[in-house]
């Protein structure tokens, strides 16, 4: 039943955690009683979001591992730890994302927008998905972002943009991709008792935005005066982590807590399956759903 719901004493694991609207998810359901789960680049950054959770909490509920979930060698080790320290996983929150101004490829010669935002999602998904599945009921949330309206479809025809880069459209896509993947996911779970959600979690003031060059201060300005801040932001994550509202809701698009209508290009179904389709080969990893 709904109201049977709860995050205390739950496992659920952040990717992207250990600073921004990642850190201040993964510490407000600690703060629910949550054993969470930090995942980050940076092994400072790590030790010291799992200190300040587990000092507010007086508890020791926060633990870490050190991955860049560009790399999908990373990603195949961090996961694989995961399933041997853990005996199962509520929840998992795809947060990891970022935009890079210049072209940049990953150790896996992968356009880097596109391997961080959209297929780290899908690797470590996949690679999890069993523990989700042995701790059912269960929750995938993705964070998408309303950029996506930016752009009116996949560019399949050059999905790494290696021939004319644009950040901000390499970005818009790779968050449409987030809401196709969820889409898709969705429909391949029903009846599993895992749901999974997108959201976009607005604009938020963090150092998301420090890419913009010599132009960053003045980005940074107007987002402290407009933007969320980054505990504002993880609202959203946190309702539907946590919610008894949302148990058996899936394949939705979130935003305020509320249930949204994402761009029409995102409810394309043969265009989920051909991303799907790429995912799989781009990552040679293929889902047993």
């Amino acid at each position: 039943m709904k109201s049977e719901w709860s995050a205390r004493g739950k496992n659920i694991l952040v990717t992207g955690s250990s600073r921004g609207i990642g850190f201040h998810t993964a510490r407000g359901l600690a703060l629910g009683g949550a054993h969470v789960i930090i995942v980050s680049h940076n092994r400072e950054h790590c030790e010291e979001a799992v200190r300040q959770i587990n000092q507010e909490v007086n508890d020791d509920l926060a633990r870490f591992y050190v991955a860049n979930l560009a790399t999908q060698e990373e990603i195949m080790r961090f996961t694989e730890h995961v399933k041997q320290d853990y005996r199962r996983l509520d929840v998992l929150i795809n947060n990891v994302g970022g935009w890079f101004r210049n072209y940049q490829e990953t150790p896996d010669d992968i356009e880097k927008t596109f391997a961080l935002n959209h297929l780290s999602y899908y690797l470590v998904t996949g690679r999890l998905l069993g523990l989700l599945n042995d701790s059912t009921p269960a929750r995938i949330i993705n964070i998408a972002s309303d950029a996506h309206f930016g752009v009116d479809s996949i560019q399949f025809d050059d999905i790494e943009f290696k021939k004319n880069y644009q950040p901000f459209q390499a970005y818009a896509q790779s968050k449409l991709a987030n809401i196709m993947f969820t889409y898709e996911l969705a429909d391949r779970l029903h009846g599993s008792n895992i749901t999974t959600n997108a959201l976009h979690p607005g604009t938020v003031a963090s150092n998301f935005f420090r890419n913009f060059g010599i132009f960053t201060p003045i980005v940074k300005f107007f987002l402290r005066l407009t933007a969320k801040t980054p505990e504002e932001g993880a609202e959203t994550p946190i309702f539907l982590a946590r919610s008894p509202e949302v148990a058996g809701v899936s394949g939705k698009y979130f935003e305020e807590k509320e249930q949204k209508h994402s761009s029409d290009a995102s409810y394309d179904k043969s265009a989920w399956k051909k991303l799907w389709e790429i995912s799989e080969e781009m990552t040679g990893f293929t889902y047993s759903v």
